[in-house]
């Protein structure tokens, strides 16, 4: 339905218009770049109709040109000159559009494009091999959403063993597990997928694959800050000294891992895959090389990549280190990737909690849920520079980050709701309390802050 209301807007337009069916976001994207013909391609534009991981009800659009997703600036204007073309808009007007809908637009398999680019990407970095993942077993897990297709047109035709594979055709309901590498239920099933089915390698998408994770063979999740560890370890292999940029929870251990081990440098920016990207892209012209952004939500863009979040892809980065070792008679299955975050310091305790803010408050005085949350952050900030325990973190370009107890704390804003996540990592619980008895005593002077969470954290020790 909505993809015959956009075709008919569209077309009512006098564009033509070209429907892929079932696609991937990054696939969208992609067709802006791609030069063929026959597949109408390159296209002026593109629209991904997704609700990702929500539910089924909350469907949106994603709009891309060739220079990458719209922003909000971009979304604001589409929407202000909606509101001006449906006010002068007439019933004939609909009728004209159907009728130029129905000639206009063509239907084209564009996913076969899509995958065959990623079957050759590997095949390259294996020495142009034929099947050079012959032997490996590997399985993936769509969650019912779109990423089905990676098992038999992109690990099959480069000689993969996919048996064990899961949850492939596509349900809206996901009737399963949620489509999200950071769901603890879907990483659960991952897991236990490669474990029954002594895979090497398992692999999970999100809804609309612009998300992914993966798992060894040994159960172990490559997700968050692992799989941002594995991706730095692997581009600054190809591009030493370059800069990685990542969202504001990622851990301290991480940081250490990007500089010290690895000789590359950590640039953590704010929360929110689009300012990420956008943060990576600015970088580069001011003399800061920087070649992979991402995040912990399993978002990941690469320079080589036109700055796309593609879950396949980044899935291609792996199974490119796994063949091009098998190429060069090196073994052991998924030790391969491990090994490259051996040394990765993790926390013994990690966790999130959500404050809401009660938008109906009196506390709040007519003003603004952003307003208030400002102010929880700026008093949080000056009840930090006077404990001598505590530490603010020299740069910081969201919220309020605070060392100590061995350990940290991030308190910040949400993009979108009016709630402010708390972030904690430390060596143990009881350290991370110590931390979490400092956020309340800062936070209690505002009763429009739902602090039960931190409250029931801090009490149950």
């Amino acid at each position: 339905m909505l993809q015959d209301a956009v075709s008919r807007g569209i077309a009512g337009a006098g564009l033509d218009v070209v429907q892929y069916g079932l696609a991937s976001t990054p696939a969208m994207f992609n067709s802006t770049l791609t030069e063929d013909d026959a597949f109408f391609c390159p296209v002026d534009g593109a629209i991904m109709i997704t609700a990702s991981h929500l539910p089924y009800n909350r469907n949106g659009l994603k709009f891309f040109t060739n220079a990458g997703g719209l922003g909000k600036p971009d979304i604001k204007d589409i929407l202000e000159r909606a509101v001006h073309i449906y006010k002068k808009f007439m019933v004939e007007g609909l009728t004209n559009s159907e009728k130029q809908t129905s000639t206009s637009i063509k239907r084209v398999d564009y996913m076969s494009v899509y995958t065959s680019d990623l079957v050759k990407a590997v095949r390259r970095a294996a020495g142009d091999i034929e099947k050079p993942l012959e032997g490996f077993h590997i399985v993936v897990d769509a969650g019912n959403g779109a990423g089905g297709f990676f098992a038999a047109k992109v690990l099959e035709p480069l000689g993969a063993k996919t048996s064990g594979s899961q949850f492939l055709e596509p349900d809206g309901m996901f009737p399963n597990h949620i489509p999200n590498p950071e769901d603890k239920t879907a990483m659960k099933a991952i897991i236990q997928a490669v474990l029954d089915n002594k895979a090497d390698l398992g692999i999970i998408f999100d809804t609309d694959v612009d998300r992914s994770a993966a798992v060894d063979s040994t159960g172990c999740e490559l997700n968050r800050n692992r799989l941002i560890a594995l991706m730095s370890a692997i581009v600054l292999e190809e591009h030493p000294g370059t800069t990685i940029v990542t969202d504001s929870v990622t851990s301290d251990g991480l940081t250490t891992f990007i500089e010290k081990k690895l000789g590359g440098k950590h640039h953590r920016f704010k929360r929110g895959y689009k300012n990420v990207i956008d943060e990576a892209i600015r970088l580069n012209p001011i003399g800061e090389e920087s070649h992979l952004a991402i995040e912990t939500s399993g978002h990941g863009a690469l320079k080589e990549n036109h700055w796309l979040d593609d879950g396949a892809y980044l899935m291609v980065k792996l199974l490119n280190k796994l063949a091009s070792a098998r190429a060069a008679g090196r073994g052991g299955g998924s030790k391969v990737l491990t090994d490259l975050v051996d040394g990765l310091e993790e926390p013994g305790f990690a966790v999130e909690l959500r404050l809401k803010i009660d938008q109906n408050h009196s506390d709040l005085k007519g003003g603004s849920f952003r307003d208030y949350g400002e102010a929880v952050l700026k008093h949080l900030e000056n009840c930090v520079d006077s404990d001598p325990k505590l530490q603010k973190a020299p740069v910081n370009y969201e919220g309020v980050r605070v060392s100590g107890s061995g350990g940290w704390f991030l308190l910040r804003l949400s993009l979108h709701d009016p709630v402010l996540p708390l972030n904690f990592e430390a060596p143990s619980r009881e350290d991370a309390v110590k931390l979490g008895l400092a956020v309340a005593a800062a936070t209690k002077e505002f009763p429009a802050l739902d602090t039960s969470a931190l409250d029931k954290f801090v009490q149950a020790f």
